[in-house]
């Protein structure tokens, strides 16, 4: 395995975060498309969908074919919701990352680097809904190099931070489908504290939760 640095972003890492981050939440849209699949309100829509124009045409094919237009038409909806968060994203605090988390106060950038190369990276600031923790954000490694131990020291290099500034805890979301990501930080020591329905309807529709997770900090010597 070759050696890898954790190091602070620079700017020459702009591009590559970018990349990162769009490969990454891209590959939540199969995931997510199952997720919508397996809600009872969208089975119900294709089961009626299938039945009424069996009844009424009598034929297998139109409602075969129906149904695969639905489904596609999800797919393509889903897809288009992660390119619109993906491009609010990269226009907010991944479109200014020095302002946003290194010239502010209690905020960090994180990358891991691998021959030369961004493959992984992890964010922080002040927690929104609490100020008195420090929320992670923006974790991500390529997928070539998952399995590495990289998310973890991502994670203690965030924890590190925290504690070195005082926090007592470190908070962060993620969503329903991102179920290796729960596991990573699960592992690590974070606790679920809530799950809460995004307030877009169409996230009401699909059930789509986003789960919230908190580390709490022990001071050095405890």
């Amino acid at each position: 395995m070759a050696e890898v640095q954790f190091r602070r972003y620079e700017d020459d890492d702009d591009e590559e975060v970018k990349d990162l981050f769009t490969l990454g939440m891209s590959e939540h849209v199969p995931p997510s498309c199952l997720h919508v699949l397996k809600q009872p309100p969208t089975q119900m829509l294709l089961v009626c969908v299938f039945c009424a124009l069996m009844a009424s045409s009598k034929s297998l094919l139109l409602p075969i074919l129906a149904v695969t237009l639905l489904l596609a038409a999800g797919r393509q909806g889903i897809s288009y919701m992660f390119t619109k968060y993906i491009q609010v994203s990269l226009h907010k605090d991944l479109g200014h990352i020095r302002q946003t988390y290194l010239e502010q106060p209690n905020s960090c950038f994180w990358v891991a680097e691998s021959q030369g190369r961004v493959v992984g990276m992890v964010a922080c600031l002040p927690a929104e809904s609490n100020e008195a923790c420090l929320e992670l954000k923006r974790m991500s490694v390529k997928h070539s190099h998952r399995g590495q131990g990289i998310a973890k020291a991502l994670c203690r290099t965030v924890e590190d931070f925290a504690r070195e500034q005082g926090f007592p805890a470190v908070v962060l979301y993620t969503s329903v489908v991102q179920t290796d990501a729960q596991k990573l930080y699960e592992h690590v020591g974070y606790k679920k504290i809530r799950e809460f329905v995004v307030p877009e309807l169409t996230a009401k529709i699909t059930n789509f939760t986003l789960l919230e997770y908190r580390l709490d900090l022990q001071k050095p010597g405890n």
